[in-house]
C-alpha cells in the first residue's frame, strides 16, 4: 500500500510537471503582418490625370529594392500610361493619405482611378509589363 501511495504521488507530480513545462513552451500563435494597400486612388492626386493609366510607385530613399523597382517600372510609361514614383519623405502626404506602410509598392490605376492591380515588394519586369498588358 505504502509503495502504490508513493507511485500515485510520483505520478501526480510528473503530470503537474509536465503541465506546467507545456504551458511554459507553448507557442503563442504567429500573425502574419499585414500592410495597407489602397483600392481607390485620386487621379489629381498624380501627374496627368487625364491618362487612362496610372502606375505609381511608392519608394523609399532607404529602401534598396525600390530604385531596381524604379528602373523597371519607368520604361511602362506612354501616351497612355503616366509612371509617378513617391518618395517617403518629398511626398510624404500623399503617403499618409493613402496609408502607405510598405515600400516598394507598385499601384496599376485606371482612369477612375480604381487600382487594378499592386506588386508589394521586388518585382520584375515581365510582371509588370504582362499586368499592364492584361489590364488595357
Amino acid at each position: 500500500m505504502n509503495r502504490f501511495l508513493i507511485a500515485a504521488t510520483l505520478a501526480v507530480l510528473a503530470a503537474a510537471a509536465a503541465a506546467q513545462l507545456g504551458r511554459r513552451t507553448r507557442r503563442q500563435p504567429v500573425n502574419s503582418p499585414s500592410w495597407h494597400v489602397p483600392v481607390q486612388l485620386q487621379r489629381g492626386d498624380f501627374a496627368r490625370p487625364e491618362a487612362p493609366w496610372l502606375v505609381a510607385l511608392f519608394s523609399s530613399a532607404t529602401c534598396e529594392a525600390c530604385q531596381a523597382v524604379w528602373e523597371r517600372t519607368v520604361i511602362l510609361g506612354s501616351a497612355e500610361v503616366v509612371v509617378q514614383r513617391l518618395d517617403a519623405s518629398a511626398d510624404r502626404a500623399c503617403h499618409q493619405r493613402y496609408r502607405i506602410d510598405a515600400v516598394p509598392l507598385v499601384l496599376i490605376a485606371d482612369a477612375q482611378g480604381v487600382v487594378r492591380r499592386h506588386f508589394l515588394g521586388p518585382v520584375n519586369s515581365a510582371d509588370l509589363w504582362g499586368a499592364l498588358a492584361e489590364l488595357r
